[in-house]
């Protein structure tokens, strides 16, 4: 009896996946510890002309987190570099359990909501998408991070070309499930910077394209999830009772940190990205 029992469990057809676990098998394939993301993105390198707002604005103003969550998807998939620049073909529904757009919806309505997510990320220049008549597969090849519609290089290491990275953790820890749309535009700001940084909320704005209530929001909930670090700062004023102002400045937590031996690995990496 038991031996029967065992042969009909094996004929079982297995659980669809979950977002999670489609999301970790996507990395684990990619063979990459972190990934990159021009610093051009969050924001334009300094000297260039005013306003400096970088691709992540529009995101953050819009409150596109399914847009930019995918977008971050696409990156991570897309770890090999050939002729025609970073291209990655799934089935549309393996997109859709990505983008976690599966969720509560039949599959031919998951499907639609991968191909317009992606469509939404190509208005915006930062990929193209193609799929052919009669195939559910979706093929995704990636454009340089400003939005100028440029073909997609590998990140250098260069002021001019530098880029930040967002360690797997991010992802098989499940916090991008948990991010808002402000935690993960306020993530990638602080991740972008080289050490300990202030974010004052009135300047904001001007700097990076999105309101002081989006900043301060975002922070809070990155700290609660103890993605990153907070310290106390003062500066000298005079004209107030005490002398001084107390400011905070931000750091990216330990867990999302990557190793200079990561650095040096990520963007170089060269496995095959279609399936």
């Amino acid at each position: 009896m038991s031996q029967q029992k065992q042969r009909h469990s094996s004929g079982t057809k297995p659980a669809t996946p979950t977002g999670p676990q489609t999301r970790a098998a996507l990395l684990q394939r990619a063979g990459r510890k972190a990934v990159p993301l021009r610093k051009v993105f969050v924001q334009l390198p300094q000297g260039s002309p005013s306003p400096r707002h970088g691709m992540l604005a529009p995101f953050a103003t819009a409150g596109d987190l399914r847009g930019m969550r995918a977008y971050l998807m696409v990156l991570a998939a897309s770890s090999g570099q050939g002729e025609g620049g970073r291209t990655t073909e799934l089935d549309s529904l393996v997109w859709a359990r990505l983008f976690d757009v599966h969720l509560h919806a039949e599959d031919s309505a998951a499907r639609t909501a991968a191909w317009r997510t992606l469509l939404r990320l190509q208005t915006k220049q930062l990929l193209t998408c193609t799929r052919t008549r009669g195939s559910r597969r979706i093929s995704v090849t990636l454009l340089r991070e400003d939005g100028s519609g440029a073909p997609y290089t590998r990140p250098g290491v260069t002021d001019k070309d530098a880029y930040l990275q967002l360690p797997l953790a991010f992802w098989l820890k499940g916090f991008d499930g948990k991010m808002t749309m402000p935690s993960l535009a306020m993530l990638l700001t602080v991740c972008s910077a080289r050490s300990w940084e202030d974010y004052p909320a009135e300047r904001m704005p001007d700097w990076y394209g999105w309101s002081a209530d989006t900043t301060e929001r975002g922070l809070k909930t990155l700290l609660e999830l103890n993605l990153i670090e907070r310290r106390p700062r003062f500066k000298s004023a005079p004209l107030t009772p005490t002398g001084a102002t107390k400011f905070y400045e931000y750091r990216p937590a330990r867990i999302m940190r990557v190793s200079a031996k990561a650095k040096a690995a990520a963007p170089t990496t060269t496995a095959g990205a279609s399936a």
